[in-house]
């Protein structure tokens, strides 16, 4: 069966054949090998860590030239407010994280509104009721028993399934208040151009894995890590084609705004194909609860000053100790090690960046980045329940228990919280693809996925679920071009998308 033949009749979309096959073809050129979570990172992989080609050195020389002095007076500036908000953070701990019931989103709330911006990261409770959240565990179980074939990490005690098109997976993506809850979330993002090809109004789902970890499980032993690239992050053709951070190149850490959209649209974060490389713009990552959850329970942990770690993690490779590595009787590095006065701007610079290897994630960690104090500044998220949503900033520091020492499941459905922006219709574009044929998405490892699954919703199955608001934002129904008290460039961006989503051009 092709696959317009397969779109729901009330599907406002009539996808050309052509179209659809060119860019089945494109999709085909990029399709990744198969794999599972483990190909993303080194760390998981057990694969070695390569010294970076020279030519990143001649990279980070012209990033900061010129503004050198400017550099070093900000490292100091860095290294005591990190030190300031990692003992803020140690005194405080989980509370650190701004939490919200759903039902008060709306209200306006000005302090929770400050904590996330500050944080980066917040948990929003009781998105999706309890009941029906833990039945989403269920159907995935029973899913996976229908075909035995799913793939997951670790193959002999899996954890993370590479599961896509899940009955469950589906209906939680474009659940009402799971949409609701990101048009909300993306209000704490702005732009400075009115014009720029983005709405905020309209999110787009992004189709990633889930998880089902079992108590005791140590192979999920996921550690510090900034999604979204890695050494992408200082390249001039990555994050550097629209200047996402040059207010930190230049020195100015202090006035460089996380929350700034439009910087973002032409963000390169893909050069090398990754495994897990996100090429979505996605605001924040985010997963649903399908559990109770507590601290040790194998679930996530945040480090929540994102502005600082940012810099931070960007302005490492430009620094270098005087003195060798110290540590007290706990293991955690001295103050006259981390002292301002034992760190000097390289000499001669190296094409060095820690932590970054091309075509996986960025990965951290004490060795590397010993200002950070991961020990203290890492903090779990409080305990939670069914239905409760937690999203954090896209540049944000993340990890998971090593070990998982609770006594019940910790079960996540991955949903990040993604705007519609011209590359993210074209991303959807092809998702769109890989959902007709059962295949992961191109970001993902590639392979035949749930293709021969028993049970896969196809296009009238999930009109049926998700509705055509769920519709629109899977790329299976037309957006609305002419929605009232929109600005202009989002009246454009939808008309783009639907260009994009119909034909596969934005023209």
């Amino acid at each position: 069966m092709s696959s317009v033949s397969r779109l729901h009749p009330s599907a406002t979309l009539s996808l050309a054949s052509g179209a659809v096959q060119k860019r089945l073809a494109s999709s085909a050129a990029r399709v990744k090998k198969e794999g599972d979570i483990s190909s993303v990172f080194v760390s998981l992989s057990n694969g070695p860590v390569a010294e970076l080609p020279p030519r990143f050195g001649t990279v980070k020389r012209k990033l900061i030239q010129g503004n050198e002095e400017k550099l070093q007076s900000s490292w100091r500036r860095l290294l005591a407010a990190l030190k300031e908000e990692t003992d803020l953070i140690k005194r405080h701990g989980s509370a650190i994280i701004p939490s919200i019931r759903y039902s008060d989103l709306y209200k306006n709330d000005l302090e929770f509104q400050a904590e996330l911006k500050r944080r980066g990261v917040a948990v929003i409770r009781g998105v999706v009721p309890p009941d029906e959240a833990r039945s989403y565990k269920d159907e995935v179980e029973q899913y996976v028993k229908a075909n035995p074939s799913t793939k997951a990490f670790p193959p002999h005690d899996p954890q993370v399934f590479e599961l896509y098109w899940s009955p469950s997976q589906v209906k939680a993506r474009s659940h009402p208040n799971m949409l609701s809850t990101q048009r909300l979330l993306m209000k704490t993002w702005h732009t400075k151009d009115p014009d720029a090809l983005i709405s905020t109004r309209h999110p787009v789902t992004y189709a990633d894995r889930l998880r089902i970890r079992q108590p005791g499980d140590a192979g999920f032993a996921l550690g510090p890590h900034v999604d979204g690239g890695s050494v992408e992050r200082w390249e001039e053709t990555g994050y550097g084609v629209s200047g996402v951070y040059d207010k930190i190149w230049k020195g100015e850490w202090d006035k460089y705004d996380p929350w700034e959209s439009s910087c973002r649209l032409a963000a390169q974060t893909d050069l090398y194909n990754g495994a897990g490389a996100c090429s979505m713009f996605r605001m924040f990552q985010g997963w649903l609860s399908m559990s109770w959850t507590g601290p040790g329970e194998g679930t996530l942990l945040v480090n929540p000053m994102v502005r600082l770690t940012t810099a931070y993690m960007l302005l490492r490779p430009f620094f270098t100790a005087i003195s060798p590595p110290e540590t007290d009787a706990f293991g955690n590095y001295t103050q006259a090690y981390l002292d301002e006065k034992n760190w000097k701007f390289e000499p001669d610079i190296t094409a060095t960046l820690q932590g970054a290897t091309p075509g996986h994630s960025q990965e951290l960690n004490n060795s590397l980045h010993p200002h950070l104090e991961l020990a203290k500044s890492m903090v779990h998220i409080p305990k939670i329940e069914p239905g409760d949503y937690v999203a954090w900033h896209c540049d944000a520091i993340h990890a998971v228990d090593s070990v998982h020492h609770g006594k019940f499941d910790s079960s996540v459905l991955y949903i990040p919280v993604c705007p519609l922006t011209e590359a993210n219709a074209e991303y959807l574009a092809l998702q769109r693809d890989a959902f007709l044929q059962g295949t992961p998405g191109p970001d993902f490892p590639g392979g035949i996925g749930e293709s021969h699954h028993v049970g896969r919703p196809g296009v009238n199955s999930v009109h049926k679920l998700v509705g055509e608001a769920g519709m629109r934002a899977m790329g299976l129904t037309k957006w609305v071009e002419n929605e009232q008290q929109l600005l202009e460039g989002e009246t454009r961006m939808l008309r783009t998308a639907n260009n994009i989503l119909e034909s596969g051009s934005s023209t």
